[in-house]
């Protein structure tokens, strides 16, 4: 139980991880950073190629986000309002530690990108909820 709740929270940071990332990383797929990078110049990918392996990488993550939810779904709701709670905690100290390193200006577009972000993420939780309404209805 331990194993899979670390493996959980592991996870379900990463996508805040990559927000720290350096410009110019791969942000998507398990190679991070310049390796990544690295990788697909020395393979000398077509574009088709290289829209083909972002489409896979894509799923891959997808995937990785299902298995996780499937897994954070058998926990009691106590545990997972607790992980959720601590999570959140860790992403809010880490974009403050990010914001701290930021000038005023970096740290003006990081709060306006930070808004940006909170309002798809309440878009996206709404059109959610209306496609299960809708397939309800039908």
């Amino acid at each position: 139980m331990r194993k899979t709740l670390t493996a959980v929270l592991l996870a379900l940071t990463l996508p805040t991880l990559a927000m720290a990332m350096p410009e110019g990383s791969s942000r998507h797929g398990g190679h991070h950073g310049e390796h990544g990078s690295r990788m697909f110049k020395e393979l000398d990918l077509s574009k088709e190629q290289h829209r083909e392996i972002r489409k896979l990488m894509g799923e891959q993550m997808k995937g990785r986000h299902a298995i996780t939810q499937r897994y954070l779904e058998k926990l009691p709701a106590a545990e997972q309002k607790a992980m959720q709670a601590e999570l959140q905690a860790a992403k809010d100290e880490q974009h403050n530690a990010i914001r701290a390193l930021l000038t005023p200006e970096q740290q003006k577009a990081f709060d306006e990108h930070q808004k940006k972000m909170q309002e798809r993420r309440a878009e996206h939780k709404a059109f959610k909820a209306w496609q299960a309404e809708q397939a309800k209805k039908s």
